[in-house]
Order: C-alpha cells, then structure tokens, then sequence
C-alpha cells in the first residue's frame, strides 16, 4: 500500500508540474567577447564573508565601452542575478574555466574611483571586514533621475574670494604656518586645540576649519572636512560659503534623501565641487585631488559607524590623507588618547593657544559640591541645585542666558542609595531602579516590578536618590525657582540650533547644547559625578570631552564669563575635574595614555571584541586560534553583554594588530562558509572596550 500509495502521489506531482507554466531557460550567449581587455575582474555582492574576492567575467563586444573599470554591473551568480563592480579589465583569465559574460552595465559612471577602492580595502583589512561591507558605506545606492538630471561638466563659478582680514587662526602661533603649508601644496599633519570663541562666528572652529579648506583650495586640492552631527554640518557648511563663496562645495550626509545625496555625490564624482562636509558618511567621498582631511571632536561617538565593519572616522580619513599624500587635522577643545599616541609617536603636531590667551578666551571654571545651605538658599534647594551653582545663575541671568548641561534627558534615569552612592538594583532581577515619570513610584527598568521598600544591599540604608536629574525634571525644577525666566529645553528629538543672548535658562543634554548669540553668561554643568562613574574605560576622557565642550559656549573671563561644575567631590582632585578647571585637555590627554600604557590598553594595544551566545562564542574562539592568531594575543572574559551573549576581548600588542585582524576576518569567512546560523559580532579597536 505504502507503494502504490507513493506512486499515485508521484504521478499526480508529475501531473501538476507539466500544467505549470515553464520558466524559459537563458540561451547561451553567442555574441563576440570584447578583442580588447575581454575580462573582467568583478566584485560580486554577495553578502558573504567567504565570497569577498573578485570573480572573473568575460566582456560582451556591445559592453567593451561601458565596462569600464568602477562601473556597476549585473552578473550571473550561483544561479542569481547579483549586482557588482568592474574592478579592473585584463587581457587573460586566471580561472582555466569557462567563464561567464557580464549581464549588464547598469551605468556607465565610474563610481568606485580607485583612491576610494585602496581606501575601502585598507579599512576592510584593518577592522577585518569584507570589502563589499565596507563599499556598501562608501558609495551610495545610484538614483537614476540624479544622473540624468546633473550635467556631466562643471558649472563655471567665481573667483575664489580673498582670505579673511581677521583669521580664526590667528591666536595659535603655528596656525599660520599650517595655513601657509596648505596653501604651497604640503601635506602638515596636526591636533588643533580649538579655544571658544565667546560668540564670535569669526574666530569659532567653524571658521577655521572653513579657512583651512579655502587655503587648501587656493592650492588646488580639494578638501573632506567631517564632523559628528547635521548641526555642526550646517555651522561648518555655512563657515565655507563665507569662505569660499556659492558653488565650491557640497553637503553630503546619510539623511538627505537619496536623489539629494547622490546628486551631492555625484558632483564630487564629476569634479564640480572639491570640497565636502558632512557626517562619517563624507569620509569615503571622491574628491579629486584630495589635499586636507579634517575631522571635529575626534571623541564624539557618532564618528564610529555603526554597521559592520564599524570603521571610526578616524581611521578612514587617516588612511585617504596616507594614500593621497594629503595634509590631516584632528580638530577639537579635547584631544582623545588615540590622537594623543599619535603626537607621542610623531605622526602630528600639535597646533594650540598660548597659555595667556587660553586664560582669557576661557570661561572662569569653579567646583560646587552637592550641598545646598536650605537656611540661606530655599530656592537653590527646590531646584536641587549646589548653592554656589544657584547664585551664579542668578547673577548671570541678569546678562543673558545660562546652559545647564545634564547628563541625560528623561525624569531620573537611575537612582542610587542616599547613604553609600551605591546604584540601587532590584531584589528581583537586580536591574536599575528609576523614577519613570514625576509623581512616579520608583521602579526596575528592566523587569518594570514597583519598588515598596528599598534597603541598600551595601549599607543598609533605606532612602533612594536621583543618580541622575534628566532634562525634564531639571526644568521643571528651574523653571520653579527662577519664576519669570523662559526655560528652553534642547535633546533626543527636539535639538535646538541657537538662542538669542537674552536671558532664560537652556537644560540641555551632552551634544544637544544650541550656540547662544555672544555666549552663554554661565554654564552649570550637573551630576559630575554620574559622567564619572559610567562603568567604561572611556569615562574620564568623554567627562572632559562633554564638559569642555559644554564650557566652551560661555563667555571668556575676560568677559565674565563662568562655569560650575556640580557634583564634584571637594575632598580630593579628580584628574577630569582638574583638566577642565586648569582648562589643559592636553595635559589630561598625556596623563590618560600614560596610565593606559602601564595597563596595556588601547590605544597601546590592539583590542578586538567577540560577542555571541556561549556556544558559539565558545566555538568562533576555538577557529580563531587555527587561522593564524598571533601567540601574544591575550584572550580575556568572557564578560556579561546583555541577557543571553557573552563577550570575549583579544589583546595583542600593536604590531601584532594586522595579524589579529586576518585572523577575524578568515574567522569571519569559514562561519560564513560553514552557513553557521548564530551570529558572531566582531569589533576590531571598539571606541570602549567597556561597553
């Protein structure tokens, strides 16, 4: 029965098949292959580590002059039409095959020009991704209508307009001397200490930063100059009209849309423009004649793309200015232990202020603790705030507006034990406990479980307090004790661009901070403590980095200009809080690298991060100890990293780093060969380790 059974089933398969319309089958091609160059070497997107190679097509005759190398194509591939780029044209195959002809030309522009291919290769070996990864971030998708639309010459433009009388540049002594390189065709490689400007346009980083790309212009090269945020590109992308007047430069951001970024993109391409500024996704643009690289806030962590291969700016523009010969700036009013190791080793040089003039472009720095005298300020403790902190903002709202800088935005994110500080968990799940809402009972953030009676597993005690005030709340309490003064609020969703310089109180989160006309007359910057205390290597370091950028929106002393750091402990000196009073990045960024060169961390050692589930995690560490791991490289952990992953850090030293990273990327392309179905996240020199 069971044979009969499966007979007839088969029979009426059989039946059903020959009803279904049939799909014709491709003829094979009869056309002539090209005399010249027949074939292709062809990057396929496959999407698969063990595939990121170039694969050998032949050239159709009809497509000999549109096949040209950096166009798209569409080949055939394991059955599939895949899209891919013409990598370069050869007289003779290397496969001893057969091989198969390129499909089609989807256009004839010639998008991946060889500087951008050498630059995505060099970033896919260093964080040990795969090239296609890597050019799926660098080129952006092709919009037809865009192509069509732009003329294929540049417009004619006007003269270059002459440098500006009062130069940004002009309160750093080496600042001349860089523009002048610039401008004669050098390649000075440097860290530029950015001082505040107090409100003047004309001599804030914008400015500068526009005028070194005028003076690189003047040379004839062009210039790609990033910055972290859409603010600071619309700062930077006014700056360079001024400077280099309409038509010599582009904006080029991931969220413009995507004829608007491919137009952007395409007239850097054809040469229309050799300027650009945007976010990291300019890094990668094709700008002829490169001559300067120039990033702000090198700290910021927006400059670490967060799709695989996670490639910081950084890296990026250091390895186009090395390829192109061309000059680089790190820009920024902090400087990151990274950019510090590479002043160590020669790499740049520093541009920075003399110590007279850092005095007076400054802000007057001074540290409150937490304590608030109720008897002589009842005001200052309903907006819990440090009596010293209260005063200056009330002084300082007489001559214009005040920033308050708070460390996140929402109604008590944590909260700690009043008695030892020790961050209060749930008996349940041990998650944070939080205040979600004014009014609110406090609550776990995780598994959301109401909190009737709190005691400290440390200490015992029995009262909660906010570990952090967030935006709301701090206006909220503000707004109550300085009636009568408009409070503006600044962060995730509602970013301001700018304030006018009348009076009113701006609660802003860091990175949020709007530039006030002539500055800020005081900065209040809270919970120092809580940026202290974040459980990463990097929290000194983005402490400094927030604070002075904070800091840096306030009037100079001169002009009675002050800041107050609140929270910070008056018992003993906290390197951080003494690098903002002391207003000496420099000094901290020395002191940091020293220290994480006695404990061997990045940025002295290479550093990569493994994250996945314990069985697979377990399993990649094993096959990367078979594909060439250097015999120095240190496998720490595993660490927690969420409810069910795991991390594991490598360490080697840094000339095993290129070692370390084909390691992973062979690690990458034998899971991937192997069709293993659990993902494994590798990050080759995370901006935290920590985290």
């Amino acid at each position: 029965m069971g044979d009969v059974g499966g007979q007839e089933a088969s029979g009426q398969l059989e039946l059903i098949r020959s009803a279904l319309p049939r799909k014709p089958r491709r003829a094979a091609s009869t056309e002539a292959t090209a005399a010249h160059l027949p074939v292709a070497a062809v990057l396929v997107d496959t999407g698969l580590a063990h595939l990121d190679r170039p694969f050998e097509y032949t050239v159709p005759e009809s497509l000999d002059e549109a096949a040209q190398p950096g166009v798209r194509v569409k080949v055939r591939f394991a059955g599939q039409d895949l899209d891919g780029f013409v990598l370069e044209r050869k007289d003779a195959a290397e496969h001893e095959g057969r091989l198969t002809p390129l499909r089609k030309v989807v256009s004839p522009e010639p998008v991946l020009v060889p500087e951008v291919l050498s630059a995505a290769r060099a970033t896919a070996e260093r964080y040990a991704g795969t090239l296609g990864d890597v050019l799926r971030l660098a080129i952006p998708p092709r919009h037809a209508a865009a192509e069509r639309a732009l003329a294929t010459e540049a417009p004619e433009v006007g003269a270059l307009p002459d440098a500006a009388e009062r130069s940004a540049w002009s309160r750093y002594p080496a600042g001349r001397h860089y523009l002048t390189h610039l401008e004669s065709g050098g390649a000075p490689a440097a860290s530029w200490l950015a001082l505040p400007s107090g409100g003047d346009p004309a001599s804030d980083w914008p400015a500068a930063l526009a005028e070194a790309a005028r003076a690189t212009l003047a040379g004839g090269r062009g210039t790609v100059v990033v910055v972290p945020d859409h603010r600071d590109v619309r700062r930077v992308d006014a700056a360079l009209t001024a400077a280099l007047g309409p038509g010599r430069h582009v904006r080029l951001t991931a969220d413009q849309g995507p004829q608007a970024r491919y137009t952007a993109w395409l007239k850097v391409l054809r040469g229309h423009v050799q300027v650009v500024v945007g976010t990291r996704a300019a890094a990668f643009a094709p700008v002829r004649d490169l001559g300067l690289v120039a990033w702000w806030d090198d700290g910021d962590d927006l400059h670490e793309e967060p799709r695989a291969p996670y490639p910081h700016v950084r890296a990026v523009l250091a390895e186009r200015a090395r390829l192109a010969g061309a000059a680089l700036l790190s820009a920024g009013f902090s400087r990151t232990t990274a950019v510090q190791a590479w002043l160590q080793t020669g790499v740049v040089k520093p541009i920075e202020a003399p110590t007279a003039t850092v005095r007076q472009a400054v802000p007057r720095v001074r540290v409150a603790g937490e304590g608030v005298e109720l008897e002589r300020d009842p005001a200052a403790a309903s907006a819990h705030l440090p009596s010293l902190a209260w005063r200056t903002a009330k002084e300082a709202l007489a001559r214009g507006p005040v920033l308050v800088q708070v460390p996140r935005r929402g109604y008590l994110p944590s909260m700690s034990c009043q008695t030892c500080r020790a961050p209060a968990r749930c008996q349940q799940c041990h998650g944070p406990i939080a205040l979600p809402a004014f009014g609110a009972p406090p609550a776990c953030r995780w598994c959301g479980r109401g909190v009737a009676g709190f005691e400290c597993s440390r200490c015992g005690g029995h009262t909660l307090r906010s570990s952090v005030v967030g935006a709301r709340r701090t206006a909220e309490e503000l707004g109550r004790a300085f009636p009568g003064v408009p409070v503006h609020t600044s962060g995730s969703g509602e970013v301001l661009e700018k304030v006018a310089a009348t009076p009113s109180l701006v609660i802003a989160t860091p990175g949020a901070e709007p530039v006030a006309d002539g500055g800020y007359a005081a900065v209040l910057l809270l919970d120092a403590w809580a940026s202290l205390d974040r459980p990463a290597l990097t929290a000194g370091e983005e402490a400094v980095r927030r604070w002075l950028g904070a800091a840096a929106l306030g009037r100079g002393a001169a002009d009675g200009g002050v800041a107050v750091l609140c929270g910070a402990p008056t018992h003993t000196t906290l390197p951080p809080v003494e690098a903002l009073v002391r207003w000496d990045p420099a000094w901290f960024a020395e002191r940091e690298l020293d220290e994480r060169r006695e404990l061997r961390l990045p940025p002295t050692v290479r550093m990569a991060a493994l994250t996945a589930p314990r069985r697979p995690l377990e399993e990649a560490l094993q096959t990367l100890q078979s594909q060439g791991l250097p015999d120095t490289a240190e496998v720490l952990g595993p660490l927690p990293a969420g409810e069910e992953a795991l991390r594991h850090l490598v360490r080697v030293p840094l000339d095993d780093g290129p070692a370390m990273a084909s390691a992973l990327a062979a690690l990458r392309g034998v899971r991937s060969a192997h069709k293993e179905s659990a993902t494994v996240t590798i990050r080759v020199d995370p901006s935290d380790v920590g985290t």
